[in-house]
């Protein structure tokens, strides 16, 4: 078997990556940027670290065919990487003795004004640069106008992100299975834009956009374009490829696990609720821009992070530039 390794993650986490491929005499090779060149002849790619860069590794994939396993760089599973690095040996084991299965899962191909984006495993959002920003669009789908909206923005997803930021919005709960798509508006100023669930084959369409301030379009939370006139969402032709080892993806039990973390945040004071939407929205961010982009005082901040990381919804790692510094991801 022919490895490619991503590596997304500190020196530590890579090294027992390579002692346990060492052990089963896998070839191997390690990189920091994904390309054709290096994809080329690989039959696997082992993405170390996050959700956010096994979403950045399948933007950069495209439509290669190669599966795809994400390793957590902590002790913990997430979403997208099920595999922590405690339990990556015994993992891989799995994987030589061909105890796995490579699951699929549709994605969306996005146009923006004429212009395609990386392929998104989670979802596309349309909202102003500008927060608390109101966003006039038209929503069309298979050439039939469905509503004007003037709300915060909406969001296109994938049965894979359903229970992600498309969730938090509001959006129903897919089965990985689904051969559908959802549109959500956020925060819409008429009550009956409610969660819709389309086929996915069905061709989606924003147009008539304006607002105050210019409109982004964001590509699972870590892509972002400017949007003047018009997007076209459709299914990308080739799927994700995940190699999951034997008994690991269990869909059900992932989705009770985001109920009662929903419940818990229902629970929890605004600030908190702030931050972790930020978290959603920008991505990685360290306490001191937090603080910033919320304007939350220092101390709110610090009391907030500590309640979404003792309920799990929220994760810190050491940066590469500078391990003594960590940042700050939603998971």
């Amino acid at each position: 078997m022919k490895v490619v390794v991503y590596k997304k993650a500190l020196e530590g986490a890579i090294n027992q990556i390579k002692e346990a491929l060492d052990e089963f005499n896998v070839e191997y090779r390690l990189v920091q940027y994904l390309s054709p060149q290096e994809l080329e002849g690989s039959e696997l790619i082992i993405v170390v670290g996050g959700d956010k860069d096994v979403l950045q590794a399948f933007h950069k994939i495209g439509k290669f065919k190669v599966p795809l396993m994400g390793v957590n760089d902590s002790n913990e599973g997430s979403f997208l990487t099920e595999v922590s690095i405690k339990g990556f040996q015994e993992a891989f084991k799995k994987v030589v003795d061909g105890e796995y299965q490579v699951e699929e899962a549709i994605r969306l191909r996005v146009i923006v004004d004429g212009k395609e984006l990386p392929p998104t495993l989670n979802e596309v959002a349309i909202f102003s640069s500008k927060s608390a920003t109101l966003v006039e669009y038209v929503l069309t789908v298979d050439d039939e106008m469905v509503w004007r909206d003037y709300s915060d923005g909406v969001i296109i997803s994938t049965p894979t992100g359903s229970t992600a930021y498309s969730m938090s919005a509001g959006g129903p709960m897919v089965l990985h299975s689904a051969e559908v798509f959802t549109i959500v508006s956020v925060n819409s100023l008429d009550v009956t834009r409610r969660p819709l669930i389309v086929s996915d084959k069905s061709y989606i369409k924003i147009s008539e956009i304006s607002s105050s301030h210019r409109c982004e379009v964001i590509v699972d939370g870590t892509y972002r374009v400017k949007a003047k006139k018009r997007i076209e969402v459709s299914k990308f032709p080739e799927p994700a490829k995940f190699l999951r080892p034997s008994e690991s993806s269990k869909a059900m039990e992932k989705m009770a696990k985001k109920v009662r973390l929903a419940e818990d945040l229902f629970k929890m004071p605004p600030s908190a609720k702030l931050i972790l939407k930020t978290l959603e929205y920008e991505g990685e961010l360290t306490q001191r821009d937090l603080a910033k982009k919320t304007m939350l005082p220092d101390r709110t901040t610090r009391l907030a992070l500590s309640l979404l990381i003792e309920k799990g919804l929220v994760r810190r790692k050491p940066t590469l530039r500078d391990a003594r510094q960590k940042v700050y991801y939603a998971t």
